[in-house]
């Protein structure tokens, strides 16, 4: 394993549900690629049992099409490679109860990423967290995708 690699599995990262959405419905793109790094370990990702629940009940809903046994499969995938956290406080600072759940998953991970394919709806930081796209992301932790 390359010195780079064990740096970015030192990296902990939240991913919102639109990030994981995106990637399921495009094989290629930054989304895709944030999440095979999570799913390979190359990067932590913090979970929460209340984002868990958020994302089996989008991923399930109808209009994504998405098969069962996917779901289930990417969920049991997510839980192992996971740093689970237990937050211990109720933020309510973004606009959308669900994106609370994000940022208090950061806080109590002390993530240094939060990912999501909508900015706007976080403050630009919370605590340690920064809040990024997965472009972003990805530029500042692979510096080769810098262009």
């Amino acid at each position: 394993m390359s010195a780079h690699s064990s740096t970015l599995s030192n990296i902990r990262v939240v991913l919102d549900t639109n990030v994981i959405v995106s990637a399921l419905l495009k094989d290629d793109g930054y989304e895709r690629y944030a999440l095979d790094l999570v799913l390979r370990g190359k990067l932590r990702i913090a979970l929460s049992m209340a984002v868990l629940d958020e994302y089996e009940g989008v991923f399930r809903r109808p209009k994504f099409r998405f098969a069962p046994r996917v779901v289930t499969g990417l969920l049991r995938r997510l839980r192992r490679v996971a740093v689970i956290v237990h937050p211990q406080r109720e933020l309510n600072i973004a606009e959308e109860t669900a994106d609370n759940r994000f940022l208090e998953c950061a806080e109590s991970a002390r993530a240094n990423y939060l990912v999501t394919g909508n900015k706007r709806h976080f403050p630009p930081n919370w605590r340690q967290t920064l809040i990024v796209n997965a472009r972003e992301l990805l530029e500042w932790i692979v510096p080769e995708l810098r262009r």
